[in-house]
């Protein structure tokens, strides 16, 4: 009798779970979108099983949704490698701001998703918007480059860093659609088009198909500009020019990782000025080093539609200034960091001997945008704030997190002097990076944890700056911070930095698991650090730590308390009032 109830129990379960499936229907945009009228995107019902058309209805508002919606229907029996039907319609948009209620039914089950549709001001507020984000920058970075860059005395600190002297300022919540714990992709794009994402997705909401390039997309900032203006765009970043930031401004993608594709994409919007690395996916596969998989040459195809090459910093500051179209790519992959370019001369720095800083990528691009005389669009990406957060580099890090205050100070002059420009600044998301105190060398004993001083025991690091250039002389001395990451696999800590190449903190065992890398095991300072962390990451994560964003300038007065990101892209638009 016992064993007939429990076949019963399992029985009504999988009935339960059954039943729970047929419910399943998506609708895209999500539920709580909230996006700008005539902003492009493309609508899609998702159904959970075969359907005829004739027994689904979708309303919005209480009315047929082509009421609302224009443009022409497709009606799937089956997506490709999907035993279930989708209705979609592509390159739609909402005329009319206001609340929308979006309502599928088919058969017995209903789906209801609700959307805020705001609008602009029919006349720009701004004449330029300059968008300046460092990957990852987390308030620790801040506080460490402060510290390195100005420094403290009797608890004051001697200067503000360039993006903490703005009359704005908020926090901004980065979680996307998927998860709370976002990536760059996702992030990035939700600057760039209004919408929330994916992990991984760029400019369109992550459907079911295994495809990666026809899920339902959102209009890129960077579209809309050259759909409903004759401004000027342009994309700088010391990553590769396709890693996920830069590419937000252009692609749309469910995968990152299309980077080939993401040129294409480039190509298609053809920003005024794109500067960055990545060279290698720009180049046909019959090319040394190319990573492409077919024979187009991007490089070619840009130079013959009016573009300037150039490849390194000297040809960078000759020709911006006679250029109407300028394409800089540095490097076959991300670029190397300020402090490998200018002090240690570490990772590939040797082969790429002449590298631009990121003030000298700004000035360029502002050279050739500001020539258009109906404004530019300006995104800017430290993005190796990010690269080297993930392996723990803090040195090489905050290095970089200086550069990018040295452009936020650029780009503050220029405000200065064309105050129709809205400046926003900011990251994608953070890492878990603090300041605990500092690591004094010269303490005695062998144990390197008690040579980290903390409160009182802390005392000044003895970094300094004889230049007065706002880097320290060297990023290694004997008293220096004490920095720690929260989100970790296992790894040697060292207290030191490694000036031949980035810090690696794990490798894979027989296993696949990742372990502390053993190459660090025999250093004096080393101990080895328990990770806390999935044992298949092999780095620090991003964490969900609200992000600081400041701002000047015309519609900056929006940038306050706590914002969602998707915020930052309707600020910009009202300013550009692109929503008209």
């Amino acid at each position: 009798m016992q064993s007939k109830k429990i076949v019963a129990s399992v029985a009504c379960a999988v009935a339960a779970m059954s039943a729970l499936s047929a419910q399943a229907i998506e609708i895209y945009p999500v539920d709580h979108a909230r996006f700008m009228t005539n902003a492009r995107f493309d609508f899609k019902v998702e159904l959970d099983d075969v359907t005829a058309r004739d027994k689904i209805t979708v309303e919005i508002n209480g009315k047929n949704f082509n009421q609302t919606l224009s443009g022409k229907e497709l009606w799937l029996d089956k997506e490709e490698g999907v035993n279930a039907s989708a209705l979609i319609l592509r390159d739609t948009e909402i005329k009319t701001p206001g609340q929308y209620t979006v309502t599928v039914k088919a058969g017995a089950t209903t789906k209801t998703v609700n959307w805020d549709v705001y609008t602009t001001g029919d006349k720009p507020k701004a004449k330029n918007v300059i968008l300046l984000l460092a990957d990852g920058l987390s308030v620790g970075h801040r506080t460490a480059a402060r510290i390195l860059s100005k420094g403290v005395t009797n608890g004051m600190y001697n200067a503000p860093l360039a993006m903490d002297d703005m009359p704005h300022m908020a926090l901004l919540g980065t979680s996307s659609v998927d998860t709370i714990a976002a990536d760059s992709a996702n992030t990035a794009s939700a600057y760039m088009t209004g919408h929330k994402s994916s992990v991984n997705a760029l400019g369109v909401y992550a459907d079911r198909t295994k495809a990666s390039q026809d899920d339902p997309k959102q209009e890129t900032i960077a579209e809309l500009i050259r759909r409903k203006t004759k401004m000027a765009v342009g994309v700088v970043s010391d990553a590769e020019i396709e890693d996920a930031t830069p590419a937000s401004v252009v692609a749309h993608t469910r995968k990152r990782s299309d980077k080939a594709d993401i040129v294409g994409m480039f190509y298609n919007v053809k920003p005024e000025v794109i500067l960055g690395g990545g060279s290698a996916y720009f180049l046909p596969q019959s090319t040394a080093g190319s990573k492409r998989k077919d024979d187009i040459n991007y490089i070619e195809k840009f130079t013959q539609d009016g573009y300037t090459l150039v490849t390194d910093r000297t040809a960078l500051v000759e020709k911006a200034g006679s250029s109407n179209r300028l394409l800089g790519l540095f490097h076959t992959g991300n670029m190397d960091g300020w402090i490998d370019r200018h002090q240690w001369k570490g990772n590939t720095v040797k082969k790429f001997p002449n590298q631009p800083d990121l003030t000298d990528s700004f000035h360029a691009a502002v050279k050739v945008l500001e020539k258009n005389k109906e404004g530019f669009f300006l995104m800017l990406e430290a993005g190796l704030v990010d690269k080297y957060s993930h392996p723990l580099d803090w040195a090489r890090s905050v290095g970089d997190t200086i550069a990018f205050d040295k452009v936020v100070e650029a780009a503050q002059k220029y405000c200065d002097e064309h105050p129709d420009t809205l400046l926003i600044v900011t990251g994608d998301h953070t890492h878990s990076i603090s300041v605990a105190g500092t690591v004094d060398d010269n303490k005695p004993g062998n144990d390197w944890r008690e040579k980290v001083g903390v409160y009182a025991n802390a005392g000044y690091p003895n970094y300094e700056d004889k230049n007065k250039d706002g880097f320290p002389d060297d990023f290694n001395p004997s008293k220096r911070l004490a920095v720690f990451f929260g989100a970790h696999p296992d790894y040697y800590e060292t207290y030191r930095s490694f000036p031949d190449a980035t810090f690696n903190p794990a490798v894979q065992n027989e296993k696949g698991q990742y372990v502390a890398n053993a190459q660090y095991k025999d250093i004096p300072s080393a101990h080895f650090v328990e990770g806390n962390l999935p044992r298949n990451e092999s780095q620090g994560v991003h964490t969900v730590d609200d992000l600081v964003v400041t701002a000047r300038g015309p519609n900056a007065d929006q940038i306050r308390g706590f914002m969602n990101s998707t915020e930052i892209f309707r600020v910009m638009a009202e300013a550009l009032a692109l929503g008209r």
